[in-house]
């Protein structure tokens, strides 16, 4: 049962890192990056969700997922961002999760309640708006003009730092991204379309989908396609 009590910080920090990984697989199926008989449906914030059974893509998701919450418990996420891509790798689709922690809590602290959180019912609540948001993204964002999609996740970190969270001797898990794949390397003409937010009062979260240039005119080839068809 969902606690009333205010949120501490690493109840923030697993909640925030958990629906970020049940989002990702919830987009995957509703842009159809792959088939929908690679997902079963489940329950999650008391509305359906889907997940992929496939193996090794929940082991990417995971491990990305992974480290994004050892990030955010330092405090240096700026956004987690999952483009989907077309066959030749043009950015279609960017969905930006904007993150940003609002107070810094010493270690000894992090399991103490913070005055002016909100609550983990509270917290699965807006979870839930978001999800419902998600699903029904495709009647404003259209379809796919192009198969054979993929995708990746992306970390950008404030003040363009490099992961630092490690275990032992290990590196952080992360390989530098190509600038088409981030938000830095969108065109002016992309189009944003915010999806909802939420501010725990100790991270701040939003979820906003940003469509490329290169969507957009494949958008409008299709269209002028089908007036010279209907003409």
């Amino acid at each position: 049962m969902a606690s009333s009590l205010p949120l501490t910080f690493n109840q923030a920090v697993r909640g925030v890192a958990e629906f970020i990984e049940v989002a990702i697989h919830t987009i995957l199926y509703v842009r159809q990056v792959y088939p929908p008989d690679l997902f079963v449906r489940r329950r999650k914030y008391d509305t359906p969700v889907y997940q992929s059974r496939h193996p090794a893509l929940n082991e990417y998701i995971a491990g990305a997922v992974k480290a994004i919450t050892d990030e955010l418990t330092l405090g240096t996420v700026d956004k987690v961002v999952v483009v989907i891509k077309s066959a030749d790798e043009k950015p279609l689709e960017r969905f930006i999760f904007a993150l940003r922690n609002t107070l810094q809590v010493e270690s000894y602290n992090k399991d103490t309640s913070v005055e002016g959180a909100i609550s983990s019912a509270s917290l699965g609540q807006y979870f839930r708006s978001f999800l419902v948001k998600l699903n029904m993204i495709e009647a404003q964002l259209g379809q796919m003009y192009t198969d054979d999609l993929s995708f990746a996740i992306v970390l950008e970190l404030q003040d363009d730092k490099a992961p630092s969270a490690a275990h032992g001797k290990e590196p952080p898990p992360w390989i530098p991204a190509s600038t088409p794949d981030t938000t830095s390397g969108a065109a002016d003409s992309a189009e944003l379309l915010m999806i909802r937010a939420v501010d725990t009062g100790i991270i701040n979260l939003s979820l906003a989908v940003q469509e490329s240039e290169y969507k957009l005119n494949l958008e409008r080839e299709s269209e002028s396609k089908g007036k010279q068809k209907a003409t």
